[in-house]
């Protein structure tokens, strides 16, 4: 039993944190203490460090339920990006029936209202299709 009380202190965390101090005497018995003797040379034993200890993983239902997170933001995300593509898309189609069903098209600049010119209408024509093409279906 006292084998296993000190066999239980030598391995604790605690004793491995001092020095150990080993030394011969003069009848050539080998000594290990936590206190160097006086008057008499002593080494000191290197100690090993405990292993840092491994974090823990995350437990599997908190990655399933952060990833169902992450997925359901994302949806909304792309739900709310594909809304405002189709309110683009329905706004650029009513300009282009406007400018190719009026040639009077007028704008307001700084306050004032101009009419477009001929040139213009159809520059604002080819634009608008393009972006039609390009972000629309």
């Amino acid at each position: 039993m006292r084998t296993l009380l000190m066999l239980g202190l030598l391995m604790s965390p605690l004793c491995m944190a001092g020095q150990i101090y080993k030394w011969v005497d003069a009848h050539g018995v080998t000594h290990f203490d936590a206190t160097p003797p006086q008057g008499q040379q002593a080494t000191t034993v290197p100690t090993a460090s405990p292993p840092p200890s491994k974090p823990a993983p995350p437990a599997r239902s908190n990655v399933i339920g952060d990833q169902q997170a992450i997925d359901k933001s994302v949806r909304a995300q792309v739900a709310e990006q594909q809304a405002q593509l189709m309110a683009f898309c329905q706004q650029a189609r009513t300009n282009l029936a406007q400018l190719q069903n009026n040639p009077r098209i007028r704008e307001d600049v700084e306050g004032e209202m101009r009419r477009l010119s001929e040139q213009q209408r159809q520059e604002r024509i080819t634009e608008t299709q393009k972006q039609i093409g390009d972000n629309c279906q």
